[in-house]
């Protein structure tokens, strides 16, 4: 049986059903940027700049929502997606063939080379940064790192200029991580991405404490309310006006329908064990919940990609979740009919040395590595760009970080050309001077 049937042939979750749960580790301090506008109109509101130009809906873009699969810490493209049969750089790994003609993928995937008719491959991707936390900052915002600034991620850029689906459900959700990457940056505190720091926990903390029950929790609720509207009396501010919706936002996604979403115990074993009962697998599959609820964009995170030595061991250790998980989500995601409208990414930071360090390790190479796209429009089953036979450097069809961030932002419908300014007045693009690399839609 293959994957494509295992997934075909598995129970679909239950019905949303409701879930009389309220969060108490929400209604505080860390709750004040999880959520935001309700439209496109509401969000503009909130911006000094005025009224965005320009359309929404660009070319040929399709994505409604994306899910952004990040492998921290640098994968060797060599090794994965661009590999080099017969040639000292590519190592002991094999390549193997694809559903797509002619596109060959590292000996790690074999799930997903069945995948890969849906698939476009990057290759020709390339940047001058090559220490981790700021290749990680320049891939997530689009801007080189600054003290004096902190800018919006790409996801917060999605929901800033798009608005949400689902009124009840965050815009933005980061899996597996959050505390340590790129938010909201200058954008109102409500840009702020939800952070679920393990999939198969989901949302923790939904239930009322112990010997509280709805009456004394409605009494709480009334006299923090009369607090705050003093307090909100005396300083007008963003901030405060953010930190009281967000407690108001948080009631009502605790007694939303919608809250299902972050439930995987509501899916079939058959389901799960399709994904994988890894954390990255559990990921995707939270990523497909949410997806299908409303949730217009959200991450997952894969740790332990920086294979400075035994660099083939490792992988072998990394990659059967990502094959297993992504190879899923792919196949999941065309059987429901979601993938048209669903923009799948997986990056990293750069790629990795073609030369083989004394420890079988690579060391860091943002000179040339790969990402990959599928959905939201994306033609699949070929590569876009490609590097020398050694890998070492990029060819045809130079993509900047820039010019990938602007092709998912345009894949959105996102004005790229738009401006927005930050509180110093500096003014910002959702992806820099990057240029959307339309060629790559169908």
């Amino acid at each position: 049986m293959t994957l494509h049937d295992l997934i075909r042939g598995a129970d679909l979750p239950t019905r949303r059903h409701f879930l009389s749960r309220m969060a108490g580790s929400l209604l505080g301090v860390g709750a004040a940027g999880a959520f935001g506008p309700r439209a496109l109109a509401q969000a503009l509101a909130q911006d000094p700049q005025g009224p965005k130009t320009g359309p929404l809906v660009l070319g040929r873009a399709t994505a409604k929502h994306v899910i952004y699969l990040f492998m921290r810490g640098g994968m060797s493209h060599i090794d994965t997606f661009d590999p080099k049969p017969g040639k000292e750089t590519g190592g002991p790994t094999a390549a193997i063939p694809t559903r797509a003609d002619g596109v060959l993928v590292g000996q790690y995937f074999p799930k997903l080379a069945e995948q890969m008719d849906k698939v476009c491959l990057v290759s020709s991707m390339s940047s001058k940064q090559g220490a981790h936390s700021q290749a990680q900052y320049l891939m997530r915002t689009s801007y080189e790192q600054r003290g004096t600034i902190q800018h919006p991620s790409l996801g917060a850029w999605c929901h800033h200029l798009a608005g949400r689906h689902n009124p009840t459900l965050p815009g933005h959700v980061i899996v597996g991580g959050g505390a340590d990457v790129a938010g909201a940056g200058f954008f109102p505190p409500e840009f702020q991405p939800l952070p679920i720091g393990s999939a198969e926990d989901g949302l923790q903390n939904a239930a009322l404490p112990s010997g509280v029950d709805e009456e004394r929790f409605q009494r709480r609720l009334q006299r923090l309310g009369e607090l705050d509207a003093a307090f909100a009396q005396r300083h007008q501010q963003r901030g405060v006006q953010a930190y009281s919706k967000a407690y108001q936002e948080a009631v009502a996604l605790m007694r939303s329908s919608d809250l299902a979403a972050f439930d995987l115990d509501l899916e079939s074993k058959a389901m799960q064990a399709a994904y994988g009962e890894t954390p990255f697998g559990a990921g995707c599959l939270l990523a497909r919940r949410l997806v299908e609820h409303g949730v217009r964009y959200v991450e997952v995170m894969s740790d332990g990609w920086d294979t400075h030595a035994d660099n083939f061991d490792r992988l072998g250790d990394l990659t059967p979740a990502i094959d297993q998980g992504l190879a899923a989500l792919l196949a999941d995601l065309d059987a429901r009919g979601l993938l048209h409208k669903t923009m799948v990414v997986l990056v990293s930071e750069f790629g990795r040395t073609p030369d083989i360090d004394q420890d079988q390790g690579r060391n860091h190479y943002p000179q040339a590595f790969t990402a990959l796209l599928a959905g939201g429009g994306v033609r699949g089953g070929w590569r876009y760009g490609a590097t020398d036979p050694e890998g070492r450097q990029v060819v045809t069809e130079p993509t900047s970080i820039q010019d990938l961030n602007a092709t998912i932002a345009y894949a959105c419908g996102l004005p790229v050309d738009h401006v927005l300014h930050s509180p110093s007045g500096r003014p910002f693009k959702v992806a820099d001077k990057g240029i959307p690399v339309t060629s790559l839609f169908a």
